[in-house]
């Protein structure tokens, strides 16, 4: 009797075996997985799926942010102002685009001035060239009436920029500034002319 008890697992007391407890029941179905290591080695798989879904979602709002973010950028695009008042230590002036310039060009009730150097061309419709180093040493060539509507421009905004600073400090006071100059010009699809100027 002893000797069956232990064929079919069970040591002398009656208890079972060692290594009955550590396989298989008595009645022979699989004794549970042991906790611990094993079970810890699949929760990095685990862990690892969900990162990738968090990372999924995550980038999936970010592209929509991006995207929505596009469609106001392009569709505020075409609204953008076309002037903008600067405020500087000498006074004030306005910065404008180049589709209001040309707007503007069709009454072109003002004097509008190159002072790009060297000469490298022009706005059609320009009434002066004039280097904006050398505004006041050529301060008559402007118009005498300090009121008077000036629209000053370079390349691309830098030295047009300066000239209003020297244009402002000499006393005017309705000046605008082509803001990108002749670059924004030609970027809008219109052509720079060549003349004769020095």
């Amino acid at each position: 009797m002893a000797n069956q008890k232990q064929r079919k697992g069970f040591d002398r007391a009656g208890a079972p075996a060692a290594d009955a407890r550590a396989g298989s029941s008595a009645a022979g179905t699989p004794a549970p997985r042991a906790k611990g290591s094993a079970a810890r080695a699949k929760s990095p798989a685990k862990a690892s799926g969900q990162t990738r879904t968090v990372a999924m979602v995550v980038a999936a709002i970010v592209v929509a942010v991006v995207a929505i973010g596009g469609f106001i950028l392009l569709s505020n695009g075409s609204k953008a102002p076309s002037t903008a008042v600067v405020q500087t230590s000498y006074g004030t002036y306005t910065n404008i685009t180049a589709d209001k310039l040309a707007s503007e060009l069709k009454a072109h009730d003002f004097t509008l001035l190159n002072v790009k150097t060297p000469y490298i061309g022009e706005i059609d419709g320009t009434d002066l060239y004039i280097p904006y180093a050398d505004l006041t040493a050529r301060a008559s060539e402007l118009p005498a009436n300090k009121s008077a509507r000036l629209v000053v421009y370079c390349r691309s905004g830098n030295e047009s920029a300066i000239a209003v600073q020297t244009l402002l400090q000499m006393g005017y006071t309705n000046i605008q500034n082509l803001d990108g100059g002749m670059n924004a010009w030609a970027a809008s699809g219109r052509s720079i002319v060549q003349k004769n100027r020095s």
